[in-house]
């Protein structure tokens, strides 16, 4: 920026304090510092914007880069699988033609048998669980309410404290 040296800043506030005169010279000071402030402000928000602005030029340098990239990656790919789609269909057309017999009809197919289901059922299977053995391991053969979990479970002394005694009436 500008130059000043301290004997130039001395000189400026003599001549400042001589037109001005001493009992407006803070007020004044006050007033050139807020505008320095604000001009300070200013620049850098300028810088800012400018350095947002190169910022989102090399973003969109760099996007431009990414989609070229993409499309060669997605050229290559599409070649290649095309590529692969024709070594396909040749080496199927070749184990066509030499499975075909003399009539034109395929001799040494081998056919599959088709899927039967085994017909399995599992709750078949846990049925067949003697009544006995369920009882001894605790399985579940009908539904509890909350209440009777609760009263199954409850230590055994308790059974009277648990409910209150009706009131009639």
């Amino acid at each position: 920026m500008i130059d000043l040296g301290l004997s130039k800043l001395a000189l400026i506030g003599a001549v400042a304090l001589i037109v001005i005169g001493p009992e407006k010279l803070p007020r004044v000071a006050r007033t050139i510092g807020t505008l320095l402030g604000k001009a300070q402000r200013y620049v850098s928000d300028v810088k800012a914007e400018v350095n947002r602005s190169m910022e989102l030029e090399e973003l969109r340098k760099m996007k431009g880069s990414v989609e070229g990239a993409a499309r060669d990656v997605e050229s290559s790919i599409h070649s290649a699988t095309s590529g692969v789609e024709r070594e396909w269909s040749a080496a199927t057309s070749e184990l066509t033609s030499s499975y075909e017999s003399s009539d034109g009809v395929m001799s040494e197919l081998v056919i599959y048998p088709e899927y039967k289901h085994p017909g399995k059922n599992w709750r078949l299977k846990r049925g067949s669980v003697p009544a006995w053995y369920k009882a001894r391991q605790g399985v579940r053969t009908k539904a509890l309410s909350g209440a009777a979990r609760v009263a199954r479970h409850r230590p055994p002394g308790v059974a009277g404290a648990a409910r209150p005694p009706r009131q009639l009436g």
